[in-house]
């Protein structure tokens, strides 16, 4: 994601939490597969990319009490503070590039709603993936979320890369084992749909 922090230093600096098009006012099928993967709420959750996200709200009211939030912009991390007020000091906030973070420790889920499919680039995709490996551990979770194949080609301007739960297991390699896929029509805040592909993992080893 090398040269698109200020992309979205901007994007987070200019325009409302609601009015991006990933906006969801609950993230409801992701909440469904953290509570399926991982049902014990001390269970360590990182979401990258979450940065203006309401799905770390809902999480906190659903008793979680683990939870760590990554994004490339610090504006969008900003915004969720702002918005969860005292319950903030409940979240790890980490300001990073997930092609250069190294996690300090294993995450037992791993979720990513729509950061992966921007990295187009081999090296950048590798960089994301050796974050993954060292971000996770035998058992955890790994629930990522895509535009499907039939999904947008672009988002925010930027080009993606699509997949379908398939394409997006073989990317990640034998590491991680593909234990379920769902799909879903995101409706923009303007109405228009977005077609994602969901897939979660269990780490093997």
């Amino acid at each position: 994601m090398s040269g698109t922090r200020s992309h979205w230093e901007e994007v987070y600096s200019t325009k409302s939490e609601t009015a991006v098009s990933w906006f969801q006012p609950h993230s409801e099928r992701s909440l469904e597969l953290i509570a399926s993967a991982m049902p014990d709420r001390a269970s360590a959750i990182v979401d990258i990319g979450g940065g203006a996200s309401r799905l770390v709200d809902d999480l906190i009211a659903r008793g979680y009490t683990d939870l760590t939030v990554l994004d490339v912009a610090e504006a969008a991390l900003e915004k969720s503070r702002t918005r969860l007020g005292r319950e903030a000091g409940k979240v790890a906030w980490i300001a990073a590039d997930i092609t250069q973070w190294r996690p300090p420790r294993a995450y037992a889920v791993w979720h990513d709603r729509a950061v992966f499919h921007f990295l187009t680039e081999p090296d950048n995709q590798a960089a994301y993936l050796s974050a993954l490996e060292a971000g996770t551990s035998a058992g955890s979770a790994v629930i990522m979320a895509t535009f499907a194949l039939d999904g947008p080609e672009k988002c925010s301007g930027l080009a993606v890369q699509r997949y379908s739960a398939a394409t997006l297991a073989a990317r990640l390699g034998p590491a991680f084992s593909l234990t379920g896929e769902a799909s879903e029509a995101h409706r923009t805040p303007w109405g228009t749909e977005q077609r994602f592909s969901y897939a979660t993992f269990r780490r093997r080893t």
